[in-house]
């Protein structure tokens, strides 16, 4: 069984830096309302300075802008000269975006076939040699589609066709999303750091680790720890 990814939807480098140090961070993703969130004067300059923070090893999403196939494919040939060779080209899926991932995968270069909302979309990224499928879990249920359906027939036909695509499962609004997409067979997913710091910060989990400081405190006296009571 292969591990599951999880990765952040930010370029916020305070918010990377906090769960770098916390999770098992697989990596980021971004996009252009990412982007505009953060503003950098230096967009180039400041994904390097994510890069380093990551390190080389974990997976880094950038996104194309332009409109044409010829355009993203000028993109993508920009991100990949103005960060790493290592980088996802995220590329949108359809028509012209289908036309850019074939050619850019004779290249050899990472893609990530993304703004997927249905299942013939994944289908045809799989076909065009995609490395990772991002599904928009939340805009597909604010467009009254089953997105646990459509995640779990692309993870049925990557598995009935041996396909080396991975689903990367993005646009949350709820931790209970997440668990979905993973429950129907996403291998990885993105969210930002306001989903993170929800599923992390349940009541009932302070209230249980408080618990069992006051037990502890009840035996060896207020304050102590397992390092203060060794004699």
């Amino acid at each position: 069984m292969k591990d599951m990814e999880f990765l952040l939807d930010t370029i916020n480098i305070d918010q990377i830096k906090k769960y770098q140090a916390i999770i098992p961070l697989s990596g980021i993703t971004s996009n252009p309302t990412i982007v505009k969130k953060e503003a950098p004067a230096d967009l180039f300059k400041h994904l390097n300075e994510i890069r380093q923070i990551i390190g080389p090893d974990a997976k880094m999403h950038v996104q194309v802008v332009g409109q044409t196939t010829d355009e993203m494919i000028t993109d993508a040939h920009t991100i990949l000269n103005q960060i790493d060779k290592n980088v996802y080209i995220k590329i949108p899926t359809n028509e012209a975006g289908l036309a850019a991932i074939k050619e850019l995968k004779q290249e050899g270069i990472h893609i990530t076939a993304t703004a997927i909302y249905t299942k013939f979309q994944g289908y045809l990224a799989m076909a065009a040699g995609a490395d990772y499928l991002a599904p928009y879990y939340n805009r597909m249920v604010n467009m009254n589609i089953n997105a646990d359906e459509v995640i779990f027939n692309l993870a049925q036909e990557i598995e009935r066709n041996h396909y080396s695509s991975k689903i990367l499962a993005a646009s949350f609004h709820t931790v209970q999303q997440v668990n979905s997409a993973l429950e129907n067979g996403a291998q990885a997913v993105t969210m930002g750091a306001d989903i993170m710091a929800t599923a992390l910060g349940v009541p009932a989990i302070s209230a249980a680790v408080q618990d069992f400081t006051n037990d502890f405190e009840g035996v060896y006296g207020k304050g102590a720890t397992m390092t203060s009571i060794v004699k």
